[in-house]
């Protein structure tokens, strides 16, 4: 389990291809992510991964088939940046909001803008996945905890403060660039709540009373 609060920017060094699953390399930098231990889980630009390798100031993970299908690794390529996240521990502060690293898909960067001095980036997100984004709700960018300013149809807006531009790959955002999407984990629990309720498979809608009855809401 991680924060979405990112502590760094590693580098893609190496590149392997093995039996159509694939193997980094990844330059650490100056990330704060240790100390690793091989079998440990890291965030990688919102994945989770499992560390197979380990040495002072970088790491080897291995990519899925799966996760090169459903992330934008498999447009990845040596040299690129990712962002890294090592896994919250008991006690740790949750400054983000809580996020798994199981990517629910790839958005796509339409727009950026100057706020003053932050920037207003929009982003499109497959169809599948609208439903589940909030206004002032939070969802992952490329594994960045942020908060959701404004929907539209399949479009959300986030606002990107200095700091965070500096210190994640969104600082590089261009228009059309793909990026990692995870939702909310609660949207997901809700809709699966209200489908049981329901018995059709089909969602019902989420009311006052269904929250009472499994502790999402408390009755005053």
């Amino acid at each position: 389990m991680f924060s979405g609060i990112v502590k760094g920017v590693g580098r893609i060094l190496e590149q392997e291809d093995r039996g159509g699953d694939r193997r980094w390399v990844v330059a650490l930098g100056d990330a704060s992510v240790g100390p690793l231990a091989i079998g440990g889980s890291i965030a990688v630009s919102g994945v989770c991964l499992t560390v197979t390798e380990t040495r002072q100031d970088r790491i080897a993970v291995d990519l899925s088939t799966e996760t090169l299908d459903v992330t934008t690794f498999g447009k990845l390529a040596v040299g690129s940046r990712v962002n890294l996240e090592a896994p919250l521990k008991v006690g740790d502060p949750l400054d983000g909001h809580l996020v798994t690293g199981h990517v629910d898909g790839v958005g796509e960067v339409v727009e950026l803008a100057p706020a003053a001095r932050s920037t207003t980036v929009r982003i499109r997100l497959p169809e599948a996945l609208s439903r589940y984004v909030a206004q002032k709700g939070s969802v992952a960018v490329d594994g960045v905890s942020l908060t959701v300013n404004a929907v539209r149809d399949r479009m959300f807006e986030v606002n990107v403060i200095p700091h965070t531009q500096a210190v994640t790959v969104i600082g590089e955002y261009r228009r059309g660039v793909a990026v990692n999407i995870e939702v909310d984990i609660i949207a997901r629990y809700l809709e699966r709540l209200g489908r049981s309720e329901n018995h059709s498979g089909k969602a019902a809608g989420v009311g006052m009373e269904l929250l009472h009855r499994h502790g999402y809401a408390r009755k005053d």
